[in-house]
Order: C-alpha cells, then sequence, then structure tokens
C-alpha cells in the first residue's frame, strides 16, 4: 500500500502523510451488508462516563463481515477491494456460485476476478481458509480461530499476520502471534492464508488534531499538566517529570504484569511475549 506526503499548502497538510488507497476498487458498499452503528460517546447504559477522550466523529455504518468462513467447499469470486472505517484493514466484497454476497477481511495481494475457497479441499493459496491441520508448516496466516466455529478472532488488524510453527500430536498446532509469542491452537481451528491486508496504515501521520476529532477521538490532557488532586502524576513547581508513569487511578504503566496468573489459557503458552526491557 502506498502512502502519500501532501504538500503544506496548509498546516495541517505540513507533516500530513496519507494512505493513497490504491489497492480501493470502489467507494460504495454492499447495500445489504450494511447495518446501523451507534455510537455511546465513552457512556454507558445510565449515561455516565466511564471512557475519557471518546465522543464525536462522522457517522458510520457497520459492515458485516464473514469472519467463520463456513461455506465450505463452494467457490467465491472476489468482486471489490473496499474500505472500512470500522476497522484498519480493507475488506473484500465476494459472491458465491449460489450467488450470495459476503465482506470478509482482504488479505495482502488478493486481487478483483481471483477465487477463493474455504474448507478442507481448499489449497495454500492466499485468500483460502483451511482447517489449521491442514495448513501447511512455515506458512503465514490471519484471521485465526481460537474456538472452532466462533469465527476469528486474531491476526485481524492491517498488517498482521501469524506463522504456523509446528505440530504437537493430532490436537493441537504450535503458532508464533505477532507480538511473538509462541502458543497452542485447536488443530481443528480455521485460518486464513497470507498477510492482512493494509500494511503500512502506520506509517500515516494524522496532520492536525481535526482529523482525530473525525474519528472520534476527544483531546487528551497529560497527567503531568494537571494537579495532584486530578493525576498521580501532577503537580509541582514548573515542569516537573512527574514520578513514576502510571494511569489515573494509579496503575503503573511501566512494567507491571496485567495477566491473571490461573488464567486457563496459560497453560497453552509455550513461550510469552518479548518484554522490550534491555538486559
Amino acid at each position: 500500500m502506498p502512502v502519500k506526503k501532501l504538500n503544506p499548502v496548509t498546516p495541517g497538510t505540513r507533516f500530513r502523510i496519507g494512505n493513497a488507497f490504491a489497492e480501493l476498487t470502489t467507494d460504495k458498499p454492499e447495500k445489504s451488508l450494511l447495518a446501523p452503528l451507534k455510537k455511546s460517546g465513552g457512556r454507558n447504559n445510565e449515561g455516565h462516563r466511564t471512557v475519557r477522550q471518546r465522543g464525536g466523529g462522522h457517522k458510520r455504518r457497520y459492515r458485516i463481515i464473514d469472519f467463520r468462513r463456513d461455506k465450505d467447499g463452494i467457490p467465491a469470486t472476489v468482486k471489490t477491494i473496499e474500505y472500512d472505517p470500522n476497522r484498519t484493514a480493507y475488506i473484500a466484497l465476494v459472491e458465491y456460485q449460489d450467488g450470495e454476497k459476503r465482506y470478509i477481511l482482504a488479505p495482502d495481494g488478493l486481487k478483483v476476478g481471483a477465487e477463493i475457497l474455504s474448507g478442507e479441499n481448499a489449497s495454500p493459496t492466499v485468500g483460502n481458509t483451511m482447517f489449521l491441520r491442514d495448513i501447511p508448516l512455515g506458512a503465514t496466516i490471519h484471521a485465526v480461530e481460537l474456538q472452532p466455529g466462533r469465527g476469528a478472532s486474531m491476526a485481524r488488524s492491517a498488517g498482521t499476520s501469524m506463522t504456523l510453527m509446528g505440530r504437537e500430536g493430532g490436537q493441537y498446532v504450535v503458532v508464533k502471534l505477532p507480538s511473538s509469542e509462541v502458543r497452542r491452537i485447536l488443530s481443528s481451528c480455521k485460518a486464513t492464508i497470507g498477510t492482512v491486508s493494509n500494511p503500512d496504515h502506520g506509517l500515516q501521520v494524522v496532520g492536525k488534531a481535526g482529523r482525530n476529532r473525525w474519528l472520534g477521538r476527544r483531546p487528551r490532557v497529560r497527567g503531568v499538566a494537571m494537579n495532584p488532586v486530578d493525576h498521580p502524576m501532577g503537580g509541582g513547581e514548573g515542569k516537573a517529570s512527574g514520578g513514576h508513569p502510571r494511569s489515573r487511578n494509579g496503575q503503573m504503566a511501566k512494567g507491571a504484569k496485567t495477566r491473571k496468573p490461573k488464567k486457563q489459557s496459560n497453560k497453552l503458552i509455550i513461550s510469552r511475549r518479548k518484554s522490550g526491557k534491555r538486559r
């Protein structure tokens, strides 16, 4: 995915690096696959604000994505590659031979007119969905299930992928996650071959505060700029450092373990992700 650097004709475009959207083929979504999307503004069912820095933003409609890929053995043809305002990756509109249309996460390199397939008879080519037990070792996969039939829940954001490392008996396969964590997953789960589209999403530069407001993100005040009554890092004379980085309610931001020690899936993890600490 190419990115474009805008000419500095205004202050908002001086540092702006935007998406060229070269892979997209249409700007009109399939109406039958749209659903209303209501915004919460960070409020709960009682109207109390439970999440800060949320609110506003452009009105959106949800695109119904097929994360299960459960039409096994029926070929589908890629009709369009489209933008989805609700996710970082692109989506692809596919039409099955029986006439049904569905949206799927678009893998990187998937072209209009390509034919995809899911199930036991699928081959390990980009866009095909297969059971983990049938995928060759070393393959790059995305949209991976954690529970059979529940739908993809891992490696769904732009540019992410996982690697199939090995097999343990007939029940589990070993995969390496984008975080470098290595864990076991049931071999009866499904995954899609390839890498998620829009790999250069992280290279974009917003350019101005207004673009964040369009995305529904309100301004964020730094903790060190607050008073001690408002934040643990607030107060001090002049530009004080604020002490150890922590959240508004005192939770440490760096180094503190957040995973539950008795979590059921701990037994499936072979090696934890790299902490990033220098030794």
